[in-house]
């Protein structure tokens, strides 16, 4: 079935209290799209939300719904509904009473209510819970109350603000699936804020990467982690290893003191680039075998896989193997013309990409523990 764009939001800035929030920001939502805006705080995500609920008003642009201008429209009057990391129930309603609220504010006929209530608890797998008291419910009962009341209302359109901020890491996962199933089950439009990359990874049909009130990309999640359009996105979107590098020509880059042989073309001879390789993609051999050869400075289990740093030339690489490597060995490092992605220069470049901040910050810490217990042992 062919999407059709419901949500068109034309050129939006707004400025809060003297911050630029978004600068001429444009997107489209397609009907029954499942689609999550990603990015750090501050990034413009909640207040692009907030511009399609009708709580902000944008100083410039339109935000267009099903073809209609509904820039000046009050939330009331809008199709859709919105749930925050905070649920806002009503304490002194039940769990029937606070799914009914909305219901009963549309003057909704009891029949029709009652109907819609039991639809609803069975949709969220809360079927028996109509006269709990709010109180005694779990984070995730509420949370599920929470979806329940906003889906009773059948919006179009259903925007959730980091909505499992509040939840164990167990419950998130079940909450992802859970929320996944409901929206394909129902068919609407879900617009998801969130700066967890593996939650946008794991729900979404659409992910739209922001940082300072800019879109950096829009793309599936296959794309947006294979095909990162600059170095903010690459470092967002999980780990990555990211080298200045030269395109010598179509199919062949330059990096870490070798060519390599690529996948990608379409470059100027001899342009400066950026190179991304995810940790997953490097393979450790013999050291006669390897195309770079680098020293294990740190080794860290992660349950499924060694996250190994190695230091090549001064540069310190990220590598994930489910085999063991020990510290301060020298090992090869192997790269297949499919791991190597390459991308333009960009206000980004030199920013993200080597882990040696990250072994230096682990040090330090151990430099202030230790501090700390000598400290106390002398006293």
């Amino acid at each position: 079935m062919k999407n059709n764009r419901l949500i068109d939001l034309q050129n939006i800035s707004i400025a809060l209290g003297g911050e630029q929030i978004l600068k001429d920001l444009n997107l489209y939502i397609n009907d029954k799209e499942f689609i999550t805006l990603l990015g750090p705080s501050g990034c413009g995500k909640t207040t692009t939300l907030r511009i399609i609920a009708g709580f902000l008003a944008p100083d410039t642009g339109k935000v267009i719904f099903d073809g209609q201008d509904v820039t000046d429209v009050p939330p009331h009057k809008r199709q859709v509904n919105t749930i925050f990391q905070r649920y806002a129930l009503f304490p002194h309603l039940n769990v029937y009473e606070n799914i009914a609220f909305g219901l009963r504010i549309q003057k909704v006929k009891e029949p029709q209510i009652r109907d819609t209530v039991a639809e609803m608890l069975a949709l969220v797998n809360l079927k028996g819970f109509e006269t709990r008291n709010i109180h005694s419910l779990s984070g995730g009962q509420q949370q599920r109350v929470a979806i329940a009341r906003a889906l009773a209302v059948q919006p179009r359109v259903l925007l959730l603000d980091e909505p499992l901020g509040a939840l164990d890491l167990k419950l998130r996962k079940d909450m992802q699936v859970e929320l996944k199933n409901i929206q394909q089950r129902l068919g609407i439009t879900f617009v998801y804020v969130t700066h967890d990359q593996e939650e946008a990874l794991s729900m979404s049909d659409t992910i739209v990467v922001m940082d300072s009130g800019e879109i950096q990309q829009i793309g599936t999640p296959i794309d947006i982690y294979n095909e990162p359009k600059n170095a903010f996105v690459a470092d967002f979107i999980g780990e990555s290893n990211i080298l200045d590098g030269v395109m010598r020509e179509d199919f062949a880059a330059e990096f870490a003191g070798h060519r390599f042989e690529c996948l990608d073309k379409g470059f100027a001879k001899n342009e400066p680039v950026d190179i991304v390789i995810r940790p997953e993609d490097v393979d450790v051999v013999p050291l006669e075998r390897g195309m770079i050869r680098g020293n294990v400075t740190s080794v860290t289990f992660k349950g499924v896989h060694f996250e190994i740093i190695v230091d090549v030339d001064g540069f310190k690489w990220m590598i994930q193997t489910t085999d063991y490597v020990a510290p301060d060995s020298n090992i090869g490092m192997f790269i297949e013309p499919d791991a190597i992605h390459v991308m333009k220069k960009s206000k980004y470049s030199g920013l993200y990409g080597d882990y040696s901040t990250f072994s230096d910050e682990i040090e330090m810490l151990s430099d202030v523990t230790y501090e700390k217990e000598d400290d106390g042992d002398a006293s």
